[in-house]
């Protein structure tokens, strides 16, 4: 393994001494804007649990990439998917979706910039350029559309300022991190400002494979973006932007927690292991838009958001863990989509409209290899092995109608009235062959090159089918202010993921798969308040929650009883009811200090499990992703120094006893608590800041994801361990 380098936490401390005053003055907690409901407003005023950590709170936080923000956010999962480097599980309030094959929708809706981002491939988006993050729990499916049953993550990019500025940020630190962002901007005229950055992260790996040498848990990711703002006129707004980012971290194998498949002993580390296959792994994601804002009049604002994406994978993945193709996945993913949106907003004196039409076109395609070099066919004349390949598409095309009015029918009352069309148009194209030998035809000559060409078996599935669902998502709310400081809010709302097809369906074992699946649906009832107290010094934000979740799509998947493949089913098989409790406060004792506290409850129970043979199981089954509390406890500490600010914050998260999946196995995760410590000290004049962060301090063991396929295959992945890093950044 590299060597790595090296911060003791002992270097904090140094950081804490450096001065030690505090000031008993009047503290007050800033307001905080949102976007939540498509449009600008104080977070105390918008009637939905949302989560927003602005610029400074990143920072103060050490908020790397996207699964930094869940200890932030009460009730929500946000890790790495298992055996990726880039690719999302995203989880709020018990809803969401693990499996990032093509085809499958996730549950949690990620936008970035109001544009929404259809694959979790490369959805774990580092953190540079941006003004905020917001966490909307619960089913958006009225503003934000289909796949948003769970509820929808913001990533929300700076705005130029109009001035000329250039902005260098860079990080050192353990397993020989070496991140480097610069960020800048400059007017070319009066009405036109254009800006980019680019961000390159590298780092070492945890571990290594014990094969090759070569990193295990590495990061080599290479971003950037540019845009172009237009102040056409007072009235019209226009913003081009475009971005790229390009993933050569090497793939990620799991730890194998038990003797392999020819008797290898388990590794001592976590995050090494033994694999057969090469370190090459590519990930490539990139978009661009075109907003244009016209303000028709005091009143009304019609806004336009015309966007593409597109990405490609290309991954390997050991499912034995060990130096021989017994359970190898080759595979490769292909994305592209298109949307246009079309806003109307009108603000009236006592009620206001945020309306829209919404278009979507997208294709998700791919190809994998299983290949189960533990079969041996040679006695009949065939190539050692037995591979069997699934391949195809989706093409999706969406369009939807959506409106969200406000009245405000008397002076502290305030009734909210929405609701979305949707109708969905999918067509599949679903490949599944068995070939004698290791690989097949589309990964054979790629890896497999020194073995004998495999000799095709027969096809299991080929069809082509298509579908249409149309959905309707409703929202009815009520909320009161009783005063400038306390809004109480109740709310019924509604949302649905789309259905599809399986592209792993084995048409000849359950030949119902070419007949796809339907949508499922969730309805949820909140009650929520927003206190501000103590003269501003204390805000308890919190929401009470019961969500019936119906037609869930479950997906079971085996190996078959001769061990000669696999099968997979995604059923409308799964009701569930979800409730819980979700609560962030938080309070300035002094000028100098604040504490802030967060916390989930849920008590998620699933109704109806039909399995495969028609058999309720729902009472051996938990629901994944969704330990029944999450909580973190932190502190925020400011004292001048050097005429500058140094802002210290230590922080506790914990989450309880986790599934990875619906049935408990070796992959359950016993709950956890993971202390991170920060201290950025902040320049006189504002223009550089430097910091020390330090995050899972005590080096805690954790797993976030896991395959189970029964002994000898079964593996897992594992949060990071504990890593200090010296940051700063300068703004010319």
């Amino acid at each position: 393994m590299k060597r790595a380098i090296k911060f003791h936490p002992l270097a904090a401390g140094i950081m804490l001494a450096c001065g030690a005053s505090f000031t008993y003055a009047d503290p007050a907690l800033e307001e905080v804007t949102v976007t939540a409901q498509k449009r600008e407003q104080s977070l105390q005023e918008v009637p939905v649990a949302v989560t927003a950590i602005g610029e400074a709170a990143l920072i103060e936080n050490g908020i790397a990439d996207m699964t930094d923000i869940q200890k932030l956010s009460p009730n929500t999962t946000l890790q790495v998917s298992r055996g990726t480097n880039s690719t999302l599980t995203a989880f709020i309030r018990g809803i969401g979706q693990q499996d990032p094959l093509w085809g499958f929708e996730p549950g949690v809706g990620i936008y970035v910039d109001d544009v929404y981002v259809a694959r979790p491939q490369g959805a774990v988006m580092d953190v540079y350029d941006v003004e905020r993050i917001e966490v909307l729990r619960g089913p958006q499916g009225t503003l934000y559309g289909k796949n948003t049953i769970g509820g929808a993550v913001k990533y929300v990019t700076k705005k130029m300022t109009g001035d000329n500025e250039v902005r260098i940020g860079a990080a050192l630190g353990s397993y020989n991190q070496r991140d480097l962002k610069v960020a800048g901007s400059m007017a070319v005229s009066e009405k036109v400002n254009i800006g980019g950055a680019i961000a390159s992260f590298q780092r070492d790996g945890f571990g290594e494979n014990m094969v090759n040498g070569e990193d295990q848990y590495n990061k080599d990711t290479l971003s950037g973006r540019v845009s172009v703002e237009i102040n056409a006129t007072e009235d019209l707004f226009i913003r081009f932007a475009a971005d790229k980012t390009r993933d050569e971290s090497a793939p990620k194998h799991g730890h194998r927690f038990g003797p392999g498949y020819a008797g290898e002993p388990v590794l001592d580390s976590i995050y090494d292991t033994e694999s057969n296959l090469p370190s090459e792994n590519l990930v490539e994601t990139s978009g661009m838009s075109l907003t244009a804002e016209w303000k028709v009049s005091d009143s009304v604002i019609v806004k336009s958001i015309t966007a593409s994406r597109e990405g490609y994978t290309e991954t390997v993945i050991d499912f034995d863990a060990t130096n021989a193709p017994l359970f190898d996945v080759p595979a490769f993913y292909d994305d592209e989509q298109f949307s246009q949106e079309f806003q109307l907003n009108w603000q009236g004196d006592n009620a206001d409209l945020v309306s829209g039409v919404y278009y979507y076109d997208g294709t998700a395609a791919g190809g994998f290899d299983a290949v189960l070099g533990y079969l041996d066919f040679s006695a009949l004349g065939l190539p050692a092995g037995f591979t069997q390949n699934v391949s195809g598409q989706v093409d999706t095309n969406s369009l939807s109608f959506y409106a969200h009015y406000n009245w405000q029918f008397a002076d502290q009352w305030n009734l909210n009235l929405g609701g979305r069309y949707t109708n969905d148009e999918k067509k599949a194209e679903v490949y599944k062959g068995n070939y004698f030998g290791i690989g097949s035809d589309m990964f054979h000559d790629q890896y497999y090159a020194d073995r004998p060409a495999p000799v095709f078996g027969g096809a299991l599935t080929d069809y082509a089918n298509e579908k249409d669902w149309g959905e309707f998502s409703p929202r009815v709310g009520l909320d009161y202010q009783v005063n400038n400081d306390v809004m109480l809010y109740a709310a019924y709302s509604a949302g649905f993921k789309s259905g599809g097809f399986d592209m792993r369906g084995d048409a000849v074992e359950i030949p119902e798969t070419v007949d796809g699946y339907d949508p499922e649906t969730v309805d949820t009832f909140e009650l929520g308040w927003k206190l501000d107290l103590l003269g501003n010094r204390m805000r308890i934000n919190g929401a009470l929650f019961r969500s019936e979740y119906t037609d869930m799509q479950v997906n079971q998947q085996r190996l078959k009883a001769s061990g000669a493949g696999f099968v997979s089913a995604v059923l409308n098989a799964g009701e569930s009811l979800i409730q819980g409790l979700e609560l962030e406060a938080s309070l300035a004792l002094t000028d100098n200090l604040s504490a802030m506290a967060t916390l989930g409850l849920v008590d998620a129970e699933f109704v109806e499990f039909i399995n495969g043979d028609g058999t309720d199981i729902a009472d051996q089954l938990e629901m994944q992703n969704t330990p029944d509390t999450t909580a973190m406890v932190q502190l925020n500490w400011s004292t001048p120094v050097a005429g500058g600010e140094l802002v210290v914050v230590p922080s506790a998260s914990y989450r309880a006893d986790t599934q990875i999946f619906e049935r408990p196995g070796i992959l359950d995760q016993d709950a956890y608590t993971l202390v991170d410590l920060t201290a950025t000290y902040y320049s006189p004049d504002g223009s550089w800041n430097l910091g020390l962060q330090g995050k899972n301090l005590t080096d805690k063991e954790y797993r976030i994801a896991g395959y189970d396929f029964g002994a000898p295959f079964q593996t897992g992945f594992y949060g990071n361990p504990r890593t200090i890093a010296l940051t700063g950044s300068y703004n010319f």
